[in-house]
């Protein structure tokens, strides 16, 4: 299904997540992370969310919070400080990326 984030038509699943990550770029971001109750992201969220694009370029998966944790040095609770309630489905959704599949 289509739909119009921070006026760019973009192809998303059923849950909001972008399908083809070409679409992404940061107006969509951030125009994603206010639908989520974050109002304007930080160097931190930008470090977080560069860090998972990048993980997943070079594995082709979606890394874990441990992952994140261990290879990102970025700890957990700076995880749910910068994406309360669902760090990684925030994150993953904000970059861009799809759904983990340890959220699902």
């Amino acid at each position: 299904m289509q739909k119009v984030i921070a006026g760019y038509t973009v192809d998303v699943t059923q849950e909001g997540y972008l399908v083809n990550q070409s679409q992404w770029n940061r107006d969509i971001a951030s125009e994603i992370a206010k639908e989520l109750g974050i109002e304007g992201l930080t160097s931190g969220h930008w470090k977080v969310i560069e860090f998972l694009q990048k993980d997943f370029a070079e594995t082709g998966k979606i890394p874990t919070i441990r992952r994140v944790n261990k290879v990102g040095n970025i700890g957990t609770q700076e995880l749910y400080a910068l994406f309360p309630e669902g760090p990684l489905l925030k994150a993953t959704k904000i970059g861009g990326l799809s759904k983990p599949v340890s959220c699902v």
